[in-house]
């Protein structure tokens, strides 16, 4: 019997699901910095675009509580459809459910908040009622303190949850570098999010490859001028 766990992650074998990614969730997240949070989600939304992903984007009572989804996530997938709830649990929502079924993959990313509610009850749920296998991004999710964080996390791993990072998804989608109809989008997702790695190949392409720097707009560098010492 074929072990689905060894399967790394291909384009054409998952799907992805971005949990609440909204304002007042993540005032309340405390096991991550929120700006490496905010940085690390739309990185990973940057990848699945650029690997045409099927994605599903759920929000919670936004209009009453939760505010709207980050306009940098949603501006990743323009006219996408946003699937509103009440439930905690994404799961109880059959738009959801519908969602995911009509994408037809079984392997199922999630990038949400927080980690010990929405998305702890949606992988239990979507594994024991839907024979889902979830990939858990846990650079992209938080929770409201660390330990509830990592225990939540160590909860869907004893139920087989795969716990996997933004980048790490990206380069197991990207898998070569002689793939390139994606190589360039996912080096500019790279030197824009992925911080000291981004940075390196900045300097990589520019210092070493004599690339042009990357910046849009246009600068003089002046001489040095030693000035006199009295």
């Amino acid at each position: 019997m074929t072990n689905r766990k060894l399967e790394v992650l291909t384009p054409q074998n998952c799907q992805i699901i971005f949990i609440d990614q909204q304002p007042q969730m993540a005032f309340g997240v405390q096991s991550i910095d929120r700006q490496v949070l905010k940085n690390n989600v739309v990185a990973l939304a940057k990848a699945a675009k650029v690997f045409n992903i099927p994605t599903v984007l759920t929000t919670v009572e936004t209009e009453s509580f939760s505010g709207n989804t980050f306009p940098e996530l949603l501006d990743v997938f323009p006219g996408q459809d946003i699937l509103e709830r009440t439930s905690m649990n994404s799961w109880d929502d059959q738009k959801v459910r519908d969602a995911l079924a009509a994408n037809g993959k079984k392997k199922v990313v999630v990038s949400g908040l927080w980690t010990e509610v929405c998305n702890n009850t949606f992988a239990l749920c979507a594994m024991l009622e839907g024979d889902y296998e979830i990939y858990m991004v846990a650079d992209a999710s938080g929770g409201t303190t660390k330990e509830a964080h990592d225990y939540a996390m160590q909860r869907m791993i004893q139920a087989s949850v795969i716990p996997v990072t933004w980048q790490q998804v990206m380069l197991e989608w990207q898998r070569d570098w002689a793939h390139k109809d994606t190589y360039t989008a996912v080096m500019d997702i790279a030197k824009e999010h992925s911080g000291a790695y981004g940075i390196g190949v900045d300097y990589a392409y520019t210092m070493v490859h004599k690339a042009p720097s990357r910046q849009k707009s246009e600068h003089r560098t002046l001489a040095p001028v030693p000035a006199k010492v009295r």
